[in-house]
């Protein structure tokens, strides 16, 4: 049971979406903007839709569906098309248009997926935190291991990644997948499956790349391009990688949280007949 119920008289919905960097958006489907008793200003539905929204009393997740125009309450093409909300957090809830309060009725938290584009159009798909009861769970004996580099939860990685995370300067550029810090000085291949962000630049804030390929002369590949044109002169946070080998826990001396069985024979072997 719901500790508070919004008058149903006055009733509206309102939505917050947190993204993970980038400024928050505050929406309502009230005629008029509505300003919480917290200060917060809910613009108005003009140019947002809430689709749908759907629940059940299973264990199935919610949908939400939202639409808009572009433009609306700054949201732009390049912020949705980046990434920049991917994976934000959505807080739906009801209020009342007389004494507005910030989550007095909370419906449902979701992460915002899937965005699509019609025109001057978008409209993003979002599920409810529930989902992740539809997930499955377990460990998988393979070679490798299948902990998160860096992890510091309970059995993870353990590995600390501060002390080698590095700055720099890009000095040249080839392509939007392949670029240089020409003052870079470790080995081949250091930086291999790490992790890239931008500090300076209009990437700036959007999220990692991860590292394909890294030469000894600074010439750093990535899987996939970032979403505005990397220059000269912009500056990057980095991480080196884990391709989650046993050799690669040996290099970080972290054998110990090692998580792959590398001594586990293939189905091959063990279901071969025995002969004489």
């Amino acid at each position: 049971m719901k500790s508070v119920v919004a008058d149903y008289r006055y009733r509206v919905m309102c939505l917050r979406i947190v993204p993970i960097s980038g400024p928050v958006i505050r929406l309502t489907n009230h005629a008029r903007d509505l300003t919480m008793s917290n200060s917060q200003v809910y613009l108005t539905s003009s140019g947002y839709d809430f689709t749908s929204y759907t629940a059940s009393s299973n264990l199935s997740p919610s949908m939400v569906d939202v639409e808009g125009v572009l433009g609306i309450a700054g949201v732009t093409r390049a912020q949705l098309s980046s990434g920049q909300y991917d994976n934000a957090r959505a807080y739906l809830f009801a209020t009342t248009w007389r004494t507005p309060i910030e989550d007095q009725e909370p419906i449902v938290l979701s992460l915002m997926g899937k965005v699509q584009f019609v025109d001057d159009r978008y409209k993003v798909e979002e599920m409810a935190l529930i989902d992740a009861l539809n997930q499955s769970v377990g460990d998988s004996y393979t070679p490798n291991c299948n902990k998160k580099f860096g992890g510091q939860e309970y059995a993870g990685c353990m590995f600390d990644l501060a002390p080698v995370t590095v700055t720099g300067t890009i000095t040249s550029v080839t392509s939007p997948y392949i670029f240089r810090d020409d003052t870079r000085l470790e080995g081949a291949d250091w930086f291999g499956a790490g992790l890239i962000e931008f500090t300076t630049g209009p990437n700036a804030g959007l999220p990692r790349k991860e590292i394909r390929r890294h030469e000894a002369d600074g010439t750093i590949e990535i899987f996939e391009p970032f979403y505005y044109e990397i220059e000269v002169g912009h500056e990057y946070s980095m991480t080196p990688g884990c391709r989650k080998r046993l050799e690669d826990c040996k290099t970080h001396n972290n054998v110990l949280n090692f998580g792959g069985y590398s001594f586990v024979p293939v189905s091959s072997k063990y279901q071969q007949v025995g002969t004489k």
